[in-house]
């Protein structure tokens, strides 16, 4: 069965990161599939309206307030006019928000359980329980879920989270992992013919790319790299990325005196990505919190052996031989897993050469499609004629949470079908034009260039 299908998220093109290109990448395999994909987003600078990117996808950049890291500020209610009018235009049958912290994909799922939509969320992070900010990002979420028909994860610890945060039932949730395009993230040839080989005076070049913030482990990094540079002479790092922590990484550059063996790059831009990675020998990555970590499978692919924690979804994303885990997340703990890893690679006891080729078979953007088709298919072969029932979902939400919360949750559901049936009335869908469909499966193939 083919749908027509919303994705709805504040971080997409032209901002770059994980969640970013989890959506394109998901996109453009959907409409290879033959399904009808659009992108709703907040508007970027003078990126406002309707563009088309790849294959045809249709992209709604809505003129948002934009708050902190690019996410929209939260309304419930005042995205509820543009959006429903987008949907019915659009014919939209399944909405499938992506992130926690975007709130303009949390609106969009409670409206669109409002006008009867089927929905689905994917997560891409993990969060903690132990501040103010968590708990109540956590009560958001509960509240914008408990209607909703199916959610996935990026890794089963990701899903152990949700399961905790939200009190979401196992069954309704599925795991699917992110991928990588394989092609994009091809070794160069003169650091291929360098893998495996034995030399212990070989010098060794380990690179980061990620935001310079604490979650990151950047604060780890910034006092594991004076160390790795007294204890290895013939070792050299690359850290690439922006975010609040490079004024003090290059404050530690610079009083340690390591211009000369820290190349302190800046934000690039995801097409130099590979060029950097296959600069280097060593992937090393700090984090202290991570759902996924597309990133590792980026290096990899790259032919890099990688240096890591254990946080969160890390153990599920590469096979042993490609990893070399530190035992704690600690400054000493990934010291020592960073000078296995440079003994490994000098002693040529693993072949980095290899990777590549593991890589392309173990990720795949079509296949991660194919599975969110098929979550797609369950919704309509479970779906109940109640499901979308406004007094069902009413009593779920008085039935969610503490007898305060329960309260507000229903007064904001009644508030919100109020604003439904005004808008039903002042603009009815017989007057929203709806929008030509555009030849995805023609484009996506190439026969109509």
């Amino acid at each position: 069965m083919q749908y027509h299908i919303a994705m709805v998220c504040d971080f997409f093109y032209p901002q770059l990161g994980g969640v970013e290109f989890h959506i394109f990448h998901l996109a453009q395999n959907l409409l290879k599939l033959g399904h009808s994909v659009l992108v709703i987003t907040h508007a970027y600078d003078d990126r406002v309206g309707v563009r088309y990117l790849a294959s045809g996808l249709k992209v709604y950049h809505v003129p948002y307030l934009v708050l902190h890291r690019g996410t929209t500020f939260p309304t419930l209610y005042c995205s509820f006019p543009i959006l429903r009018n987008i949907f019915i235009r659009e014919q939209i049958q399944i909405v499938h928000s992506h992130g926690t912290a975007s709130t303009l994909a949390l609106e969009a799922i409670f409206h669109a359980n409002t006008m009867g939509l089927r929905t689905v969320f994917t997560d891409h992070s993990l969060y903690g329980f132990a501040n103010i900010g968590a708990i109540l990002l956590n009560k958001l979420l509960k509240f914008s879920l408990t209607n909703i028909d199916r959610t996935i994860c990026v890794s089963n610890i990701c899903k152990d989270n949700m399961i905790v945060r939200t009190d979401i039932a196992p069954e309704k949730i599925s795991v699917i992992p992110n991928a990588v395009v394989s092609q994009d993230f091809k070794p160069m040839e003169k650091n291929n013919s360098l893998k495996g080989n034995k030399d212990p005076n070989k010098s060794i070049t380990l690179v980061v790319i990620s935001r310079l913030y604490p979650n990151k482990g950047i604060d780890l990094l910034i006092r594991l790299v004076p160390k790795i540079c007294s204890i290895q002479k013939n070792v050299r790092f690359i850290i690439a990325g922006d975010g609040p922590k490079y004024v003090e990484l290059q404050q530690m550059i610079e009083s340690q005196r390591l211009q000369d063996r820290v190349n302190l790059m800046g934000a690039v831009p995801h097409e130099k990505v590979r060029e950097i990675m296959c600069q280097g020998d060593i992937y090393l990555h700090p984090s202290l919190t991570e759902a996924f970590g597309t990133v590792l499978i980026e290096a990899a692919s790259c032919g890099l052996l990688i240096v890591s924690t254990t946080v969160g979804g890390i153990p599920e994303v590469l096979p042993e031989h490609m990893i070399v885990y530190a035992s704690e997340t600690s400054v000493s703990s990934l010291v020592a897993a960073t000078n296995e890893g440079i003994r490994q690679l000098r002693g040529g006891e693993i072949d980095t050469s290899l990777f590549h080729q593991e890589v392309s078979k173990m990720y795949n953007w079509m296949n991660v499609a194919e599975r969110t088709a098929t979550v797609y298919d369950d919704i309509y072969k479970d779906a109940s004629a109640n499901d979308k029932n406004w007094l069902v979902m009413v009593k779920r939400f008085y039935s969610r949470d503490g007898i305060w919360a329960n309260h507000l949750y229903v007064l904001s559901a009644i508030g919100e079908y109020i604003l439904y049936i005004v808008l039903e009335w002042l603009f009815p869908r017989s007057d929203i034009d709806l929008a030509p469909k555009w030849p995805y499966k023609e484009y996506a193939s190439g026969t109509r260039f």
